[in-house]
């Protein structure tokens, strides 16, 4: 049985619909949770520290810290300084992709045809590239910016060879993954197909998010002390936050 750290009716709720996209400052000792609505989602996902925004989301460091290609529970996601963002307590898909990155808009032109919005009005094709600057432009980063992002809900293997392999019906209807901050994290995301998804017909899927208050700080911290690594990136965050 899954552990439940929250007990306390959502503080917020919100839908993100299919292509769409969003960026709010989850506090600490707080629970964002995720739900994959329809199935077969993808939400793409950056981190940075919201009162100095240098520090951001290290995926190179996230992923040899913690001798793994893929996030689930009990994972952490380090800064580069060190400190962790955010760390998953609940996932009920197992597997989430740190390498697929997303679509710009050329990229997603060739994949999906043109979907102007001459054409098509609101339901333009959008790309993860512009969705995500614009939520960045609202907390004054630029392209420069740009960082490499979390796809969840996705499952990406990588063969020996080193070639990507993307596993199609991943994520059930109502999947769910929960993270938890132990500092104030910037979350800039978007919900668009992974760009190794391999239909040919553009159809974001929206997703659920959700907010809690942690009923235990302590105990959401323990659940991720799963590596030595990750307790003593824990540690340099608790230092900072005092």
């Amino acid at each position: 049985m899954t552990q439940l750290f929250h007990s306390a009716p959502s503080l917020r709720e919100e839908r993100v619909p299919g292509g769409g996209h969003t960026s709010f400052i989850l506090r600490r000792g707080q629970i964002l949770r995720m739900t994959d609505i329809e199935g077969g989602g993808n939400v793409s996902m950056m981190m940075l520290n919201p009162h100095e925004k240098s520090e951001r989301l290290n995926l190179p460091d996230t992923l040899k810290g913690q001798h793994t290609a893929r996030l689930t529970a009990g994972h952490c996601f380090y800064s580069d300084m060190g400190r962790v963002l955010a760390g998953i307590l609940v996932d009920s898909c197992g597997w989430h992709d740190p390498f697929g990155g997303v679509l710009n808009a050329q990229e997603t032109q060739e994949k999906y045809g043109a979907g102007r919005y001459q054409d098509l009005r609101n339901a333009f094709y959008r790309n993860g590239t512009d969705n995500l600057l614009v939520e960045m432009g609202k907390w004054d980063l630029r392209q420069e910016d740009l960082l490499m992002v979390v796809n969840f809900f996705s499952k990406v293997t990588v063969e020996s060879s080193g070639r990507f392999t993307f596993c199609a019906d991943h994520a059930a209807p109502g999947s769910v993954v929960e993270l938890f901050a132990p500092m104030d994290v910037l979350i800039v995301l978007t919900a668009l197909p992974h760009p190794l998804d391999p239909a040919a017909v553009y159809a974001p899927r929206p997703v659920q998010l959700s907010w809690y208050q942690a009923d235990s700080e302590q105990a959401a911290l323990q659940a991720l002390h799963t590596r030595p690594e990750n307790v003593r990136a824990l540690t340099n965050t608790a230092q900072f936050v005092r």
